[in-house]
């Protein structure tokens, strides 16, 4: 008998929403149209932004 699997995707939505709101702070501050694709891909990545200032605010 197998094991049931349980799935929690909660880390999802949480990136989900985060890419959302990245790409609208973003996007509303560019002040063209090559700073808003910028913004949209900084948006994509914005959790290694986020760990690569909190490892410095550690000090590490």
């Amino acid at each position: 008998m197998k094991p049931e699997r349980v799935n929690n995707h909660s880390g999802n939505a949480v990136y989900g929403l985060g890419l959302i709101g990245a790409a609208i702070y973003y996007i509303g501050n560019a002040s063209g149209f090559w700073m808003g694709l910028l913004g949209l891909l900084k948006a994509i990545v914005w959790p290694a932004f986020l760990v690569y200032e909190w490892l410095q605010y550690l000090g590490a």
